[in-house]
């Protein structure tokens, strides 16, 4: 009778161990989400807001960024910087240095190639039993009037994006329709930078503040 209950008190144990286990997620991506991990990256911002709803203790946030990377170094390091930390849930964000290292040194990824390797990426992902979201890139370059160089590519990119999602069935974060939307509501001078970002790319501390309370959005669904 004793082995019984000892029995019974271990398996309610473990139970309760399991239902307190934070769900592990990942944000994957490039510089972006490299520097989401500090004071005010938006990764940090997550986890603050997260505070502020007193859920902070059900999730742990990872940061997976490297600067410069493109879809297809994600896939070359998803194993070792995702699959094996055996994630619940893994937000993939990269997109930007696809577009704009065509220009900057030659190395972007044709539509073609970024499709399959972004497929081959949700499929890993998901056969590992994770969830996944995708996020579509912000900016690179802030005038609102579809003069900054990317403008045409990133809108393509981000299309193909949305598409993947559909096809997979899976949660979106739009970044690109945000930033395009918040940038013709409140860049009236048609600057460059400085309303979003500080260099035309990479997040100022309100780019990280919306980042972040988007992400969340999605992240409090899963």
């Amino acid at each position: 009778m004793r082995k019984t209950i000892f029995a019974l008190l271990t398996v309610l144990a473990l139970a309760s161990f399991v239902a307190d286990k934070p769900k592990k997620v990942i944000f994957f991506g490039d510089s972006i989400t490299q520097a989401g991990v500090k004071p005010n990256g938006y990764i940090t911002r997550i986890g603050e807001l997260l505070t502020g709803k007193n859920l902070a203790s059900k999730y742990e946030l990872v940061g997976a960024g490297i600067g410069g990377n493109k879809v297809y170094d994600l896939y070359l390091r998803l194993e070792s910087d995702v699959l094996e930390k055996k994630p619940d849930a893994v937000f993939i964000y990269v997109g930007v240095n696809d577009v704009w290292h065509k220009t900057t040194s030659g190395t972007g990824t044709d539509p073609d190639k970024f499709v399959r390797f972004y497929q081959a990426l949700i499929d890993k992902i998901k056969a590992s039993g994770a969830k996944v979201v995708l996020c579509t890139p912000a900016v690179i370059g802030e005038k609102n009037d579809f003069s900054n160089p990317q403008d045409g590519d990133m809108n393509h990119y981000s299309t193909l994006i949305r598409k993947l999602a559909e096809k997979n069935s899976l949660p979106l974060v739009d970044l690109r329709k945000a930033f395009l939307a918040y940038d013709l509501a409140n860049n009236p001078s048609n600057k460059d930078s400085g309303v979003l970002t500080t260099d035309r790319v990479h997040l100022n501390d309100l780019g990280n503040n919306t980042v972040a309370e988007l992400m969340l959005a999605e992240l409090l669904k899963l």
